[in-house]
């Protein structure tokens, strides 16, 4: 999601910050008119409200033309604009939030606020916007805030979609239990040392099966169910982990109930070698990383893997994260068990329904959210936090 503001300086002002914004990056166009101002531009007076920023961001390309989201209702991409401070939200509408084709054509939709009324999603009619097509965003001056100040300046974003039909993904909400790196039903077993950035836990089975050492645990807590848990370091709370354990099966019920793949069956489950775009993909297979794999997007792209088998990464090999590509935006639903080889490198959150198994000197960047044991043996794991 990149920034963007607008003003109505005197011109050598916003010439100056303008050219300062351009060498930085942060403008993906010119103005298109004389009083229409691109994201990016400088923010106006404090009591006018302005968009700061959007989803698609302005100068996207390969847009998903469709969002499937987490109830599994698939619609046109749906457009976000963020406001600087809560709006009337009678005045945020068809008439001033629109969504146009560069050709001129508008597209038929509807504008909500979210409950803060400083979020305004425009969801498109249509279940999906035409593939290779350039649109336009506006947001019209007669948007006002909650005080009845209008905006000073439109503003407006472009944004292009992919020449195929794909559908977006909206994250996978893990609820309390993204607050964990590890998190497992039947505990874990650890060949010293591993190195643990983020919270551990493990519920029901007693605190007594976590059997890593307070010095592991480098950031974060570790969670027991009871008194048994590592010493000195751990922290009783029953109630926070029959939460955090209901989340991760939501979590994972979730991701595997997704539907409309974008891919299925790719390379045979044999993905070694290959690029993955941000999407939905399904295999009714095991799959296997034989060779580095590149998941190549933007920061907010969002990449769910629906495995019927297995999950095998081979020994050092990589999980590759291109363009953007967050580890926190990247789901591995698994039926089966998990094994990360020798010295590989992972990313993403592991959503698995049996064991995690993680080899000697392997690292993860993610989480490892089992509905069984998790097992280490001298690993680094890292919760993502961005």
């Amino acid at each position: 999601m990149i920034r963007f503001e607008s003003s109505c300086r005197p011109t050598m002002l916003m010439a100056l910050l303008f050219a300062a914004l351009l060498a930085g990056g942060a403008i993906g166009r010119a103005f298109a008119t004389a009083d229409t101002f691109a994201p990016g531009t400088p923010i106006g007076a404090a009591t006018q409200p302005t968009v700061v920023s959007s989803t698609p961001s302005n100068g996207d390309a390969i847009v998903p033309t469709s969002t499937n989201n987490s109830s599994n209702v698939v619609t046109g991409t749906q457009v976000t604009a963020t406001f600087t401070q809560p709006m009337d939200a009678a005045t945020v509408n068809l008439l001033t939030f629109t969504v146009k084709e560069t050709t001129g054509n508008n597209v038929p939709g509807t504008v909500v606020m979210d409950e803060t009324n400083t979020v305004a999603t425009f969801t498109p009619t249509s279940s999906a916007l035409n593939p290779n097509t350039s649109y336009t965003a506006t947001v019209m001056m007669a948007a006002k805030n909650a005080g009845g100040v209008a905006m000073a300046n439109p503003i407006e974003w472009r944004f292009t979609t992919a020449a195929v039909v794909f559908t977006g993904q909206t994250s996978v909400p893990l609820g309390t239990a993204g607050r964990f790196a590890i998190l497992t039903k039947s505990g874990i077993t650890d060949v010293f040392a591993s190195t643990i950035n983020g919270s551990v836990g493990a519920s029901p089975i007693t605190g007594a099966a976590i059997r890593l050492t307070c010095a592991e645990v480098k950031t974060g807590i570790i969670y027991s169910v009871n008194a048994a848990g590592p010493l000195p370091c751990r922290v009783t709370d029953p109630t926070l982990l029959t939460k955090a354990v209901g989340d991760m099966e939501i979590a994972y019920t979730d991701a595997a109930g997704r539907i409309l793949p974008d891919f299925i069956d790719l390379g045979a489950g044999k993905i070694g070698g290959l690029t993955l775009v941000p999407g939905l993909y399904k295999w009714n297979t095991g799959v296997l990383i034989s060779t580095n794999v590149t998941i190549s997007g933007g920061l907010n792209d969002v990449w769910i893997f629906q495995i019927a088998g297995t999950l095998t990464q081979a020994n050092a090999t990589k999980v590759i994260l291109k363009g953007g590509a967050r580890a926190k935006n990247i789901f591995w639903q698994t039926a089966s068990g998990v094994a990360i080889g020798t010295t590989a490198q992972f990313e993403g959150t592991i959503l698995g329904r049996t064991k995690i198994a993680l080899k000697t000197g392997a690292s993860a960047y993610g989480r490892l959210l089992a509905q069984t044991a998790v097992t280490l043996q001298q690993n680094a794991v890292t919760r993502p936090t961005q």
